[in-house]
């Protein structure tokens, strides 16, 4: 018998193989493609997209970066900023608000505040389209602080002195190796009271409420979501998955949304020096005078 006529004919299966690893290899490629962008997402069509601000604001790099990459992103209808800060530096709170106020242009936002939204955390919300709030979230502390400390009788018991050469008497205005002078009072208080009114005139501004309502309510109090809501501050009353049903909705998105965040990377042990470190740098930058919108 011819033994070649029993070999059984070869079955094709060359394609479906390459089809398979063309499937692998794309799904591949597009989670890498996430995991580089640092975005984590939930399926496709159109996304809330959240931003979350918190604890001090102390720079304003990473909110304003997550800011833009959701205005630029097709799938990204709308926006939630979550707020749990208790304020921060003027000028990083600026930049954030300043975002905000560019970005709505193209895109709804809602501000969501959690446990605490007081004085620059406040401030960042006021350029959203609508601001919401639990009842009980501590909102509000209008104003500007300003500290630094004078150790002059501790320098004087330990032997120390400061010999400064300055080309004007204001040039070491908070320094603590030396007393505070009337001169050095009037400058700060008016540096003070100069940001005290770009404050009033943002709250003025994003609320749509007369200066002089504001001033009345601007002198650091805080208040609960409940009578935030009563005095004008904020619009609505809701939970961060109100915050994003609303969203959704002024997007034009149907049903439950879905929503895109910032992945966060795991703390490698660089990061955890650099981060000890940067709060020990912190704490020696601090005695430094600062301008803050910040709960005190």
């Amino acid at each position: 018998m011819d033994q070649t006529r029993l070999t059984p004919p070869k079955n094709n299966l060359k394609w479906l193989w390459w089809g398979l690893g063309s499937f692998l290899v794309l799904t591949i490629v597009f989670k890498l493609g996430a995991w580089s962008s640092g975005m984590s997402t939930d399926g496709v069509g159109k996304k809330v997209g959240i931003v979350h601000i918190n604890g001090p604001i102390v720079n304003a790099n990473a909110t304003v970066k997550q800011l833009e990459k959701f205005r630029s992103r097709n799938d990204v209808s709308a926006i939630v900023v979550r707020i749990d800060s208790p304020g921060g530096l003027v000028s990083p709170t600026q930049e954030i608000y300043e975002k905000i106020k560019s970005v709505k242009r193209e895109k709804p936002i809602v501000a969501s505040m959690g446990v605490v939204a007081a004085s620059g955390g406040y401030y960042v919300a006021l350029e959203s389209d609508t601001i919401m709030a639990n009842p009980g979230t501590i909102v509000g502390s209008i104003g500007v602080v300003m500290n630094y400390p004078v150790m002059t009788e501790l320098l004087d018991k330990v032997g120390i002195e400061f010999e400064t050469v300055k080309s004007g008497d204001l040039k070491d205005v908070g320094s603590y190796s030396r007393a505070v002078t009337t001169t050095d009072r009037a400058h700060l208080n008016d540096m003070v009271t100069d940001m005290y009114d770009q404050f009033v005139g943002a709250v003025s501004a994003g609320r749509s409420m007369e200066r002089s309502d504001v001033v009345s309510l601007a002198d650091g109090r805080v208040y609960t979501g409940l009578k935030s809501k009563e005095l004008g501050l904020i619009d609505a009353i809701g939970t961060f998955e109100d915050a994003i049903a609303l969203a959704g909705s002024m997007g034009k998105i149907k049903g439950k949304p879905k929503t895109v965040q910032v992945n966060k990377k795991r703390p490698s042990l660089l990061d955890w020096f650099s981060g000890n470190l940067g709060q020990a740098m912190g704490s020696w930058v601090d005695m430094i005078p600062a301008y803050r919108w910040r709960m005190e």
